[in-house]
């Protein structure tokens, strides 16, 4: 086994024309914050009913799954699982990308940017979204903090422990503040629920292990480097144990709402007559980004070819896009229940479901937001010792334990 070496990744033309690629959907996502600052949110598909759209479920989406994508670094670090320890420094530089590109789809979707130094003087403490900057900000400045002690010559090993059970629990507590705006917003039936909390860090698994492997696959190809069959297929594999665990806590979701009467409109809402809201939730989210992934990655064979392993992943995100698509958009969907018991209706459309059609300019700011994640990813590999050399499996794990 030879030492594990870290060098940047070459600027070859393949490097810039994927760069350039990023560049094109950032620059449409640009023009798209101008051009909804000039006319205002009527052009979105965004209304009084439905005012968290297309852009919030893509912001959550790479917060939550920047939570995830510290995995790896995690297990290295915290769990002493050597396999995963070269691979801790992209896990790291990873998660703090998504959760800029999340964070900037979020702030650029506001309509006034500059008003964002209000929110980051003036706290008001009795609303989770204060505590959400906090973990936020302070997410990126630990696993900054993380990513230099793994980075530093002759850093003790008990200072990069400390640095990583610090990240380990602080990622923690921001996805759990994050499943918790919808947990605690008592009005909305869809949410209301202390599970939504543990439902969102087990998504933050999937979707986080899911990107990493693209991201991971993706730069080893493209600079030539190896990636052992064996350590893909262990990535996998995990990957797919969490996409069983995220099967269960959604289905302990729905059967608690369905036991509980108050929740059951919600829920024959979703589960069937929510029109493109039960497609996505079964065709989507359980089937496509879940049943279907986890048997290819648990099959003997299938589950180690490279090749299905990232059509598993790419299903896992579309999977894990839906869910969120349907908690976010689907739960306002659904008429509030004011008056429980009574049937209401008047001009302001109470009582009816309300409708929403995502407009193209949210489908380009949050693609702009995947963009500048991604961006971020690759230039931090060109610029630091992000990637190492050799991944193999007789370098990274001697013993060959798949």
């Amino acid at each position: 086994m030879e030492r594990v070496i870290y060098r940047e990744i070459k600027g070859t033309p393949q490097f810039w024309g994927l760069m350039a690629l990023f560049g094109v959907f950032i620059a449409a996502a640009a023009y798209v914050v101008y051009y909804i600052e000039e006319h205002g949110h009527i052009v979105t598909g965004m209304n009084n009913q439905i005012v968290w759209g297309l852009p919030h479920v893509f912001a959550i989406f790479l917060i939550v799954a920047a939570s995830g994508a510290l995995n790896i670094a995690s297990i290295g670090s915290v769990f002493g699982k050597t396999p995963y320890k070269p691979m801790s420094r992209l896990s790291g530089l990873l998660a703090i990308a998504l959760l800029v590109g999340g964070l900037a789809v979020l702030v650029l979707d506001l309509g006034r940017p500059d008003r964002l130094g209000v929110a980051m003087t003036k706290f008001n403490f009795t609303s989770i979204f204060t505590w959400n900057i906090l973990l936020y900000t302070g997410f990126i400045g630990i696993v900054g903090a993380y990513l230099y002690t793994q980075m530093a010559r002759s850093m003790p090993a008990k200072v990069i422990k400390t640095a990583g059970i610090a990240a380990f629990v602080w990622r923690l507590v921001l996805t759990t503040g994050t499943g918790s705006i919808f947990g605690w917003l008592v009005a909305r039936q869809a949410y209301d629920a202390a599970i939504m909390a543990p439902l969102f860090i087990v998504l933050s698994f999937a979707i986080g292990m899911a990107m990493f492997l693209l991201v991971v696959m993706g730069a080893t190809r493209l600079t030539g480097r190896k990636f052992g069959p064996q350590l893909r297929t262990r990535l996998a594999r995990l990957m797919a144990v969490f996409i069983a665990a995220l099967l269960y806590f959604t289905t302990v979701q729905h059967l608690t709402n369905i036991y509980a009467s108050e929740h059951g409109g919600i829920e024959a809402f979703i589960l069937r007559d929510g029109g493109i809201y039960t497609f996505l939730f079964w065709g989507v989210q359980v089937i496509l980004g879940g049943l279907i992934p986890m048997a290819i990655l648990f099959h003997p064979t299938l589950g180690k070819q490279a090749g299905m392993v990232v059509l598993s992943s790419l299903l896992v995100v579309a999977g894990g896009f839906a869910q969120l698509y349907v908690i976010v958009i689907g739960g306002q969907a659904f008429p509030l229940q004011i008056f429980p018991g009574y049937e209401v209706s008047s001009s302001f459309y109470d009582g009816v479901v309300n409708s929403y059609t995502p407009s193209i300019w949210e489908l380009g700011l949050g693609l702009g937001g995947v963009a500048l994640a991604l961006a971020v990813t690759f230039f931090g590999m060109m610029v630091l010792r992000i990637l190492p050399n050799n991944l193999s499996d007789a370098n990274v794990d001697p013993k060959g334990n798949a």
